[in-house]
């Protein structure tokens, strides 16, 4: 009678197992890139904050395409050169503490948009070395990627993602 009721079980699974039922709908296409990451820089050269009186100074842009929900924004401004060919890029939010007093650079983002604020706690203008032609490196980073890499150093973060300095899109306005 074991035998009888084993043999039914497993006939009974067969038959259930091989039940079909109507098709679901067609999935998302997948991402196109490397292991599916997509990342990438562009580079906003020689622009200069803009001032009102609600948010101070800021630097707007819109983000186009936009990118996924998941995704991170880092921003790097450029503080100087140690030769023609060789920048020094420094993470933002970061605070300079300068003879007139503190200066702060921070950014919010979102998946359509991004914007850099300067403030201060003394008029920021004048020091408009920190304003104008200021240069900054956008880097969009897959959200699940992010927590793997060194963000505080740029070059880090270019070898992780796998992004040359030939791949930086230069970002004209």
């Amino acid at each position: 009678m074991k035998k009888i009721s084993t043999l039914l079980a497993v006939i009974g699974m067969i038959l259930i197992s091989s039940c079909d039922g109507p098709q679901g709908p067609p999935g998302y296409d997948g991402l196109d890139g490397q292991d599916g990451l997509i990342s990438e820089v562009f580079e906003l050269k020689n622009v200069n904050f803009a001032y009102n009186a609600t948010d101070g100074y800021t630097i707007y842009r819109a983000l186009d395409p936009q990118i996924y929900a998941s995704d991170v924004i880092l921003i790097y401004r450029m503080t100087g050169t140690i030769d023609s060919s060789t920048p020094v890029w420094q993470l933002i939010p970061r605070t300079l503490f300068l003879p007139q007093g503190e200066l702060d650079y921070d950014f919010d983002f979102s998946k359509e948009d991004f914007t850099i604020y300067a403030g201060g706690t003394y008029d920021l203008s004048l020091t408009p070395s920190y304003i104008n032609n200021q240069t900054f490196r956008i880097v969009i980073v897959p959200g699940d990627f992010s927590a793997s890499i060194n963000k505080n150093n740029y070059a880090d973060v270019m070898a992780a993602l796998n992004l040359k300095e030939s791949q930086v899109q230069q970002i004209n306005f």
